[in-house]
């Protein structure tokens, strides 16, 4: 058993695969052994996060995830921890491991309850085992037993830590959003610190969408059991290696970054050049050998005295055809005539913000986009979840209820690789498995964040490295550098990009 870290790189593995994973150990093991392990796994688990626990509820569910937290019970009891757990099975009625489980604990002398003990507290530990991985994965389920209900609430708002079984209960295995009815009130963060065991493989929905928060900490036990040819559906990105650089090299050798945006006030009243200048900062800081900004406001700043480094250019002036070029940041209505040339010419392209709206609403610009792979142009989307709900004719709703599957839409598409940011930002190209970052909070949830990743993209990508590797390897080091950030000190766009080269 390890706790899995941000730097981390591991296979994930869907609801389908793991049922088989399971499947095929259990056809070849002697019954029980299974769930046997996995409570023996939760209740040390348990033990090491609360070892002066005065009291540990376990909430079991009726099916098998019910049987490890009643199996959970039985160790944690013969420990001489005051343990209390509430069942939704019937016994005589369970499946047979966790009717094994239940057996076994009732000769514990385990004590069972009808509702959570009263007065938990900081120091004391829930255990989650009511629905792991059993819930169908469209989420479709019977109307839930109303204890079921009102256990998940007591859960969701207990002062103590909880330890989830498996998968935090509601929780939909393959997407990170939670089933109809099933997730908690609000959109608060937890009450109580949170962790979560995962059984035999990591499940994508543990590190993306709402399942960042609802699992908190995870770690892993395989319960002896390797994959086997399973093949995963995902990969939870590592960190990225360093950029080795040698000492006899100049600027040239780490790439020319051009930054193309920044629609300037004479257009609509909306000056927007921070944007532009911020994705040139981070590639600045990200380690480009030169940073180029084509800004968008007829040449009104002439130079950004701040970053005297960045040079400053117009667009007609820029030779695309040299450059890693990042297009679109703040670039509104401006950026979408110049969309045609840069398309066709830049051989290394990011594209954000307006410029991923302005191919949303031109086909011809779309077909554009998606040629660039015969020509061998590297491309990299970086769409939030309304840009890429624009780009695949969705709502936000319905790409942030698949997330994995919304970015292989957009990759396979427009035949590039596309970032979905967001909680868990998932990074997908044609024909591989996608990878969801680790890494990073909400203190990016300011404006500028997301222009500063472009450009960290973009100063990844002039370096040399492939698209899927710069685009990955960008999100996991933006996370970090907000990871590292300094309580009680606000982030802003321009203070992480200037993190970036810390």
């Amino acid at each position: 058993m390890h706790r899995i870290l941000p730097d981390h790189r591991a296979p994930l593995f869907d609801q389908a695969a793991t049922r088989r994973i399971e499947e095929a150990a259990a056809a070849r093991l002697p019954p029980h052994t299974l769930m046997q392990r996995a409570g023996e796994a939760t209740a040390r688990l348990a033990r090491a996060l609360a070892p002066h626990a005065r009291r540990i509820w376990i909430a079991c569910g009726p099916g098998n995830n019910g049987g490890d937290g009643l199996e959970a019970a039985l160790h944690l009891r013969t420990a001489g921890y005051p343990v209390t757990v509430t069942w939704l099975g019937q016994p005589g009625h369970a499946p047979a491991d966790a009717q094994r489980s239940w057996q076994r604990a009732h000769d514990a002398c385990v004590a069972f309850a009808d509702t959570p003990p009263p007065d938990l507290g900081p120091a004391d530990l829930c255990v989650d085992a009511l629905l792991g991985i059993g819930l169908a994965p469209g989420g479709a389920q019977r109307a839930p037993d109303p204890r079921l209900r009102a256990w998940l609430d007591a859960l969701h708002a207990s002062p103590a830590p909880v330890l989830a079984v498996d998968l935090p209960s509601g929780l939909l295995a393959d997407t990170g959003q939670y089933a109809g009815g099933l997730a908690p009130p609000g959109a608060t963060p937890p009450r109580s610190a949170r962790h979560t065991l995962s059984l035999l493989t990591l499940k994508p929905a543990l590190f993306t969408g709402a399942g960042r928060d609802a699992a908190g900490a995870v770690w892993l036990h395989d319960l002896g059991v390797a994959p086997g040819t399973e093949p995963p559906c995902a990969w939870l990105s590592g960190a990225p290696a360093p950029l080795a650089r040698a000492h006899a090299s100049h600027k040239g050798s780490y790439g020319d970054v051009a930054v193309v945006g920044g629609e300037g006030l004479a257009q609509r009243g909306l000056g927007m050049s921070g944007a532009a200048l911020l994705a040139a900062s981070a590639a600045l800081h990200g380690g480009a050998g030169r940073v180029l900004v084509a800004l968008l406001d007829e040449g009104l700043q002439p130079l950004d005295t701040a970053q005297p480094e960045l040079m400053l250019r117009r667009f007609d002036a820029l030779d695309l055809e040299r450059l890693t070029v990042v297009c679109g940041c703040g670039g509104g209505e401006a950026v979408r005539p110049l969309l045609p040339r840069v398309l066709a010419a830049a051989p290394r392209l990011v594209l954000d913000a307006d410029a991923l709206n302005a191919i949303a609403a031109d086909p011809a610009l779309q077909h554009q986009l998606s040629d660039r792979a015969a020509r061998g142009q590297a491309t990299v989307l970086t769409p939030h979840p309304l840009e890429a709900a624009r780009l695949l004719g969705l709502d936000t709703a319905q790409v942030q209820a698949h997330r994995l599957q919304a970015a292989r839409l957009l990759a396979e598409r427009f035949r590039c690789v596309a970032v979905l940011k967001g909680s868990g930002s998932v990074v997908a190209e044609p024909g591989q498995p996608p990878a969801i970052n680790p890494t990073g909070n909400a203190r990016l949830a300011t404006a500028g964040t997301g222009d500063v990743l472009a450009g960290l993209v973009g100063a990844r990508l002039a370096s040399g490295h492939r698209a899927f590797d710069a685009a990955a390897g960008a999100c996991w080091l933006h996370g970090r550098a907000a990871d590292g950030w300094r309580e009680g000190r606000a982030l802003t766009a321009s203070a992480l990009a200037r993190r970036l080269g810390a």
